[in-house]
């Protein structure tokens, strides 16, 4: 009986293990696609674009056959030097894309199986990905609302009331907190800026909104100077929300997922990060209506297409 039990659990053991060997290898294949669309998976050198390499099957590498450069699937992009598998690469992209207000560091490193600070970076590449989508330089079109939320510098009040300060004065700030200005388009694109003041907003406007466009803004005072180059709805949320068809609804609801990412999921994020995160809310919020299988696809062509990066190659070896 026991003898029996045992040879049982060890060929259940080896289907396992074949049943990942697949799965690693569909991976593995997936990636190829996503970096090489053009030729359907086959390599192309990254160093003289040659597209016939020898294929060294012991450790899933390719030799150009014209300079002879060494080079594998994931060389010259977001995942260069990588040690996880690729199907663990590909589960952190559907785990991420499938989070709708993100997902915590400590969720994602336990659904992985691998150290938090894995997690941490991998999720804060993922992120750079996304951003190559996310780009200021893009011009917005048609009607676009404009707004700003305040992050961060959380100053936690004294325990006793008569040790309480105002925490609204300057000398008493952390000088950590930020303000998120987002200009959205109507039924378009999310295109956020992590600033230190919300007045700083009409310089990003200038440069991202076409001036055929149409805007809509609070009643907020730095707002005037958007008049002298565009056709600017105003509304006072002092009184109304929307008036008449005149909101910044679209906006606002970005700032609240925005909020549920970095309060419900993260609790805290760094004035440093905070760009990403936000890329992050954006790319989300812009592609909601897609499928999840669709966007893993997306994300995964996204990571093939970015480059090596620069803030997060070796993060914790500079941090600790």
């Amino acid at each position: 009986m026991a003898q029996h039990f045992l040879l049982s659990a060890a060929s259940r053991t080896l289907s396992l293990r074949a049943i990942y060997k697949a799965g690693e290898q569909a991976a593995y294949e997936t990636f190829c696609k996503m970096r090489w669309a053009e030729t359907d998976g086959a390599p192309i050198c990254p160093r003289c674009s040659h597209d016939e390499a020898y294929s060294i099957t012991t450790r899933r590498k390719f030799k150009c056959k014209a300079c002879h450069h060494q080079f594998s699937v994931t060389s010259g992009t977001i995942f260069a030097s990588r040690k996880m598998d690729f199907v663990d690469l590909l589960a952190a992209i559907c785990i991420l894309v499938n989070a709708s207000k993100g997902v915590s560091m400590v969720q994602l490193s336990r659904d992985l199986d691998c150290q938090y600070k894995t997690a941490f970076v991998l999720a804060h590449k993922l992120r750079e990905a996304m951003a190559t989508e996310v780009q200021t330089g893009v011009v917005l079109h048609g009607h676009v609302e404009i707004d700003g939320a305040y992050f961060g510098g959380h100053i936690r009040p004294a325990n006793l009331k008569s040790e309480r300060v105002d925490r609204r004065l300057k000398r008493h700030q952390t000088g950590q907190r930020r303000v998120v200005v987002t200009l959205r388009e109507r039924a378009g694109r999310t295109l956020p800026f992590v600033a230190m003041h919300e007045g700083e907003g009409v310089a990003f406007a200038i440069e991202n909104v076409s001036h055929t466009a149409t805007m809509s803004a609070d009643e907020a005072s730095h707002w005037d100077m958007l008049h002298a180059g565009w056709m600017v709805d105003r509304v006072n949320h002092s009184e109304i929300y929307s008036d008449h068809g005149k909101h910044t609804n679209m906006v606002e609801s970005f700032f609240s997922r925005l909020r549920r990412m970095v309060g419900g999921q993260h609790h805290h994020v760094s004035a440093r990060y905070l760009h990403q995160y936000a890329n992050h809310a954006a790319w989300l919020e812009d592609n909601r209506r897609t499928d999840n299988g669709t966007l893993a696809h997306i994300m995964v062509s996204n990571s093939m297409g970015a480059p090596v990066s620069r803030s997060w190659k070796g993060y914790w070896q500079r941090a600790a």
